[in-house]
């Protein structure tokens, strides 16, 4: 013990020095704007680099697993490519024009390398960033449903913000109806977040499919979200609440899509023109 004092008695000019240096590091990428851009530009490189190099290893161990769940949404895509077939020879339908009337979209796939689950502001990192064409504000979506928002870039990684964000919120729909709500996550469940916002007059039942509205210019209608498994009143007794049951598993998430070049540009210069306009009362 006293070996040990006599060495931070010696050495004690050098641990103020360190001590120094990082109090001055902190404050300055603390307070300047600059400088803390650098920072997280250059960490989210950096830490991006070795949780990838975990995720390969982790990946790997999981590889069954993985190739299972693979195999059950090919069967699972097999099943419906059959019904949606059958269903338009049943109308008359030709499928080669059907799918050139859907209005298309690029997405790029990308591998979750890392993924925080229980802080009330969870974000992803992607092993996709700049460099492959990816934005912030871009969506990002799974083989079961809508994950979340690119909230940041590097030149090779993305931040996303999932549905397990408390700052996250996703414009939704019931499937099927004109009834419109906002999906909000309340920290707790990782496979549980709230749809609020639905007018009194809804007739609302429990297994109702929620899913994007198509009314932003990050998300396509019809992207699922999950299902509802309980309806409830709003804190103000105003509105609906619907608590869903999220399709995307975030404790398993491996394999992720973002929507690259979801835009509507006609629409979206008519409304920057209507908000620039000065209009009398």
């Amino acid at each position: 013990m006293q070996n040990l004092f006599d060495f931070f008695i010696n050495y004690k000019h050098w641990f103020v020095f360190i001590m120094l240096e990082i109090v001055s590091l902190v404050s300055l990428f603390s307070y300047n704007g600059y400088q803390k851009s650098v920072y997280f530009t250059t960490a989210n490189s950096v830490v991006g680099t070795v949780y990838s190099a975990i995720s390969s290893v982790s990946s790997y161990i999981d590889l069954k697993d993985v190739n299972n769940q693979l195999e059950a949404d090919n069967e699972t895509l097999r099943q419906q490519v059959q019904v949606l077939q059958q269903q338009l020879l049943e109308a008359g339908l030709d499928s080669m024009e059907m799918m050139e009337a859907v209005q298309p979209y690029t997405i790029i796939n990308a591998l979750v390398v890392n993924n925080s689950l229980h802080r009330s502001n969870n974000l992803i990192t992607i092993n996709k960033g700049r460099a492959d064409g990816i934005a912030p504000e871009m969506g990002v979506v799974s083989s079961s449903g809508v994950v979340g928002i690119v909230y940041m870039v590097s030149d090779h990684y993305s931040i996303v913000m999932p549905l397990l964000n408390e700052h996250s919120k996703i414009s939704c729909r019931v499937k099927g109806s004109e009834y419109f709500g906002t999906l909000q996550w309340e920290r707790g469940k990782t496979d549980v977040a709230v749809a609020s916002g639905f007018p009194r007059h809804a007739k609302l039942k429990v297994g109702e499919v929620v899913e994007t509205n198509g009314f932003s210019d990050i998300f396509p209608e019809g992207i699922p979200i999950g299902y509802v498994f309980k309806v409830q009143n709003s804190p103000d007794g105003m509105s609906y609440q619907l608590r869903l049951q999220l399709y995307t598993d975030f404790k398993r998430l491996r394999n992720v899509s973002v929507i690259t070049d979801y835009t509507q540009p006609e629409r979206i210069t008519l409304e920057q023109k209507a908000d620039s306009l000065t209009l009398d009362d």
